[in-house]
């Protein structure tokens, strides 16, 4: 074998091994896509939690931590929401630990509904505007909410040079 032949060959394996690892990574990719029904089932978890804050919302403070939230009012509930939320972004940024990462994106999940049921905001109405943006780029959404924003407050917006 010829000195010349041996990068073609070694090219490739290299050619090969990342052929096999785009297929590996494109398996990945479809395997983490939820089909609607796992999406729902995941969904109805927050669903179910969201019902158990809602029934919490007038028990005793000192047996709730749901109640106790709720019962200090929504400028409570938002901060406490927003400090959970720097928390996971300190977690995510810091990139030391996934599971940290996962454990605060719970708890941010769980002010969000609280949240929620506060503001009387039900899952559904938000996984029906999370459906409604499905497949839509996220500049032409976002151009739309505008768009619908400035007419339904009759609010005329200038640019500055």
């Amino acid at each position: 074998m010829a000195k010349s032949d041996k990068p073609a060959l070694s090219s490739r394996k290299v050619k090969g091994d990342k052929l096999k690892a785009n297929k590996k990574t494109t398996a990945k990719r479809i395997a983490s896509r939820a089909v609607p029904a796992e999406r729902g089932r995941d969904a109805a978890v927050l669903d179910r939690l969201w019902d158990t804050i809602e029934s919490r919302r007038n028990a005793d403070p000192s047996a709730s931590h749901s109640a106790r939230l709720m019962s200090r009012g929504t400028a409570k509930i938002a901060q406490k929401f927003g400090e959970e939320a720097v928390e996971c972004l300190i977690e995510a940024v810091r990139g030391e630990s996934k599971a940290a990462l996962v454990a605060e994106s719970a708890d941010v999940l769980y002010h969000l509904l609280v949240l929620w049921v506060d503001a009387d905001v039900r899952p559904d109405a938000v996984w029906a505007e999370l459906t409604r943006r499905e497949g839509v780029s996220g500049i032409a959404e976002k151009a739309s909410r505008l768009r619908a924003l400035r007419v339904s407050q009759d609010v005329e917006t200038k640019k500055i040079p």
